[in-house]
């Protein structure tokens, strides 16, 4: 199952919202455009618009001011349907309320395919598993989704994007609340869906994920894109402290597989 049958592309121009009438602008002219392959960190502290850009970018809202493009189409024309065939939302893991089994949470994927009444046939049930057997987590289809870990059920979230057959996928701190382990396994799994052609969103926290995983970053604050570009060019010393108030060091070190940067906090004294 791979999302590079046809070329995907994503563009905002001049964004702007605001919640109410009267209410501030919570997005300032945000404007960016994305293509197959990419895989993009944004970044920012809490409360800054990020959520409210994802939230115009999966039609939840409408009445913002610009213009986005999907696939060359004004996405203010489309409906969720149409919209949910080019994007896929993959929040936050969180703990269920009702136990489905596995291959039942990625099967939810396939609304946009299935009218009101029909059931998945034997061919969305194939291609459930594949997507969990492209993840390496198929032997966990029938388990219980409130059983395993809250890094698998991250993977089972990615696996009902998958079958979604939308070819840009936002992900919403994906690794939020698991382990460093946990964390690395599923970042190197949006690495791997990069490689097949995906365009993937992900909002974080942690620099270190956009040094290692992503080939571009958007920061924002206060509600605009401050700064756009590879990780390398953007990520510094003096930006880090803008946006989050820590004073941090970039480092570089080498090892047998290439260069690579880190961020470090300086404790305060």
């Amino acid at each position: 199952m791979s999302g590079s049958d046809t070329a995907s592309s994503l563009s905002l121009s001049d964004i702007t919202y605001r919640y109410g009438k009267k209410g501030e602008d919570v997005l300032r002219k945000v404007s960016f455009s994305a293509g197959s392959g990419e895989v993009i960190a944004v970044l920012g502290p809490n409360g800054v618009g990020k959520s409210t850009m994802f939230k115009c970018l999966l039609g939840f809202f409408k009445n913002y001011g610009g213009t986005i493009t999907l696939d060359g189409l004004d996405l203010s024309t489309l409906s969720h349907k149409q919209i949910a065939k080019r994007i896929a939302y993959i929040p936050q893991s969180t703990y269920p309320t009702f136990n489905y089994d596995v291959i039942d949470v990625v099967m939810m994927g396939l609304t946009s395919k299935l009218s009101l009444l029909s059931s998945p046939n034997k061919e969305h049930i194939k291609r459930a598993h594949e997507a969990l057997e492209n993840l390496g987590i198929g032997h966990l289809a029938h388990a219980g989704y409130g059983e395993i870990s809250g890094g698998e059920r991250q993977l089972v979230l990615i696996a009902r994007a998958l079958v979604q057959d939308a070819k840009i996928l936002i992900m919403d701190e994906p690794t939020a609340n698991l382990d460093y382990g946990n964390q690395f396994r599923v970042m190197c799994k949006v690495s791997d869906l990069a490689d097949e052609g995906y365009l993937i969103i992900v909002s974080t926290h942690n620099p270190d994920h956009a040094f290692l995983y992503a080939n571009r970053v958007l920061m924002m604050y206060d509600g605009e894109i401050i700064a756009d570009g590879t990780p390398d060019a953007v990520l510094d010393s003096e930006l880090i402290a803008r946006v989050y108030g820590v004073n941090a060091k970039i480092e570089t070190f080498a090892d047998e597989s290439g260069t690579h940067r880190v961020c470090i906090p300086q404790m305060m004294k």
